[in-house]
C-alpha cells in the first residue's frame, strides 16, 4: 500500500516545511552534472596541453557554488517542482563552456568572440544566467500572472524580434543575418527573450479562443478546414515571419517564431489540419523569399550542393560533415579533433560538429537523449498542470525547446538549410544561454504548481449544518 503525496503531508509534523524526496534526487543528479563537467574538462586540458588545467579546483568550485544555489532556492521555493531539468541543463551547460575553451585557441575571423577568449565570458554568461533563473524561482510565485500581461507580452516580444530589422546593418548585422545588437564591446540578440513572451501571449490567447477556432470548422477530404475568420491569427503570424526573414534574413528566428505558433495551436486544438496549413505557408513562403534573397539562397545551395564549393561559401558546412565522419562511433577524444578549422565553430550550428567528432556517434546520442529528457519533462509538466493556461505554456516552452534544437541540428546535419541559431545551453553567446535558463526556470515555476498536493477539503461540521424541515 503506497501513500498518496495527501497522506504524506499529512502525516508531516505540522510548522516544519515539508520536503519532498525529489530534492534530494535532484541534489544528486547536480553531483553527478558537476562530476562530468569537470572530467570532461581535465580530460580536455590533458590533451591540449599534455597535463590537468591548475585551475581545475577552482573553476569545479565556482561552478559547484553556483549549483548550489540554484538547488536551495528551487528546494525552498518551489520544493515539488521536477527535479530532473535543473541537472540536465546544468550538465549540456557544463560541457559547453568545456567545448568552448577546447576550441578557443583557434577561434579566429569571429565577430562576436572575445580577444580574451569565449571561455571566461561563457562562464560570466552561466552565472549570469542562473542568477536569472533564481530570481525568476523566488519572485515568479505563481505563472499565472503572467497570463494577465499577454498583450504586453506580445507587444515587447514582437518589438524585440523585430528592433534589429529596424537598426543600420553596421549595428544589427552579423554574418549576413540582422539579428542582433552590438554596441561597443556588448552584444545581444533580442529575439532570444522576445520567443519566450510571445510563447506567453500565444498560450493566454488560444486558451481564450480554443473552442472557436477546434469547433468551428468544416470536413474536407477528411480534415477539418477552419473557417476564413478563424484563419486570421495565423495569417498575422504567417505574415510577421515572412517580414522577419525578407528584411532580417534570419531563417531561424522566422522557422522558430511561425513553428512554435502553429505547434501551440494544434496542442489547444487537436486539429491536424492547423499543423498542415502551417507548414504548407511557411514552406511556400520560404521559397518565395529564397528567390528574393541572396543570403537565404546561398545557405539553400550550401544545403543541396555541400561539397560544390569547400573553399568558399560551402566551407563550413562541407568541414562539420568531415567532422561527423572523422567521429566515428566513439569519436576521436575530447581535445583530439580537427573541428577547430571549422568557421565559427564555437557558435550557433557548428558546435554540434566538435561533439560529433570528439565524442563520436555516441555521444551525440547522449546529448541528444538529455535534450529530449529536457522535452519530455516539460511536456509531462504540460499534462499534470491544472490550468489551461499552465498546460499551453508549458507545452509552448517544451516546444520551442525542441524546435531549436531539431532547427540547429537539422542545419549542421543537412536536413534543412542552415539558419544560425545557437545550439540550447552548448553554443557560445550570452543571449541564447540566458533566455534558455529562463525557460528552464519557467518550466520548474509551472511543474511546482502541477505537483503540489491540494490542501485536503474541509469536511462540513455538525455547527455548520442545518436541518430544515418542511
Amino acid at each position: 500500500m503506497t501513500s498518496t503525496p495527501l497522506a504524506a503531508q499529512a502525516a508531516h509534523p505540522p510548522g516544519e516545511p515539508h520536503v519532498p524526496k525529489r530534492r534530494n534526487i535532484e541534489a544528486l543528479l547536480l553531483v553527478f552534472a558537476l562530476g562530468i563537467a569537470l572530467f570532461a574538462y581535465a580530460d580536455t586540458g590533458k590533451a591540449m596541453t599534455g597535463k590537468t588545467p591548475p585551475n581545475l579546483a577552482a573553476l569545479g568550485a565556482e561552478f559547484g557554488i553556483t549549483l548550489l544555489a540554484a538547488h536551495l532556492v528551487v528546494r525552498r521555493f518551489a520544493p515539488y517542482a521536477d527535479p530532473v531539468l535543473l541537472p540536465v541543463a546544468s550538465m549540456i551547460n557544463g560541457l559547453g563552456l568545456v567545448l568552448i575553451y577546447r576550441l578557443d585557441p583557434y577561434n579566429i575571423a569571429n565577430k562576436l568572440a572575445p580577444k580574451a577568449g569565449a571561455a571566461p565570458n561563457q562562464a560570466i554568461y552561466t552565472v549570469l544566467g542562473m542568477a536569472v533563473f533564481i530570481v525568476l524561482v523566488i519572485f515568479l510565485r505563481d505563472h499565472r500572472v503572467l497570463q494577465r500581461y499577454a498583450y504586453i507580452s506580445a507587444l515587447v516580444g514582437l518589438f524585440l524580434i523585430a528592433l534589429p530589422a529596424v537598426l543600420p546593418a553596421s549595428i544589427s548585422e552579423v554574418n549576413g543575418a540582422r539579428s542582433w545588437i552590438r554596441l561597443g564591446g556588448f552584444s545581444v540578440q533580442p529575439a532570444e527573450f522576445g520567443k519566450l513572451l510571445l510563447v506567453s501571449f500565444f498560450a493566454a490567447y488560444l486558451h481564450a479562443k480554443r473552442d472557436a477556432l477546434a469547433l468551428a470548422s468544416r470536413r474536407f477530404l477528411g480534415l477539418y478546414l477552419p473557417r476564413g475568420r478563424d484563419l486570421g491569427p495565423i495569417l498575422v503570424c504567417w505574415a510577421f515571419a515572412m517580414l522577419i526573414l525578407i528584411r532580417e534574413t534570419d531563417l531561424g528566428v522566422s522557422l522558430m517564431f511561425f513553428g512554435a505558433f502553429v505547434i501551440i495551436l494544434y496542442m489547444a486544438t487537436e486539429r491536424t489540419s492547423w499543423l498542415l496549413f502551417g507548414l504548407l505557408l511557411f514552406v511556400g513562403g520560404a521559397a518565395a523569399v529564397a528567390n528574393m534573397s541572396s543570403h537565404v539562397m546561398v545557405r539553400v545551395h550550401a544545403w543541396l550542393h555541400p561539397f560544390s564549393d569547400v573553399t568558399g561559401q560551402t566551407r563550413q558546412l562541407a568541414q562539420s560533415l568531415y567532422a561527423f565522419a572523422n567521429g566515428g562511433l566513439f569519436g576521436t577524444g575530447l581535445g583530439r579533433g580537427y573541428s577547430y578549422q571549422i568557421g565559427f565553430a564555437n557558435n550557433a550550428d557548428f558546435m554540434l560538429a566538435t561533439v560529433g567528432e570528439e565524442l563520436g556517434l555516441v555521444g551525440l546520442t547522449a546529448l541528444f537523449v538529455a535534450y529530449a529528457i529536457i522535452v519530455v519533462r516539460g511536456v509531462k509538466t504540460a499534462l499534470l498542470v491544472r490550468d489551461p493556461y499552465g498546460k499551453l505554456f508549458a507545452a509552448g516552452l517544451a516546444a520551442t525547446f525542441a524546435l531549436q534544437v531539431f532547427i540547429t541540428a537539422g542545419g549542421v546535419t543537412r536536413i534543412i538549410p542552415l539558419t544560425g541559431l545557437p545550439m540550447p545551453f552548448l553554443a557560445y553567446g550570452g543571449s541564447a544561454l540566458m533566455a534558455n535558463w529562463i525557460l528552464v526556470a519557467l518550466l520548474i515555476r509551472i511543474s511546482d504548481a502541477a505537483r503540489r498536493p491540494l490542501p485536503p477539503a474541509i469536511p462540513l461540521s455538525d455547527e455548520m449544518t442545518q436541518v430544515v424541515q418542511a
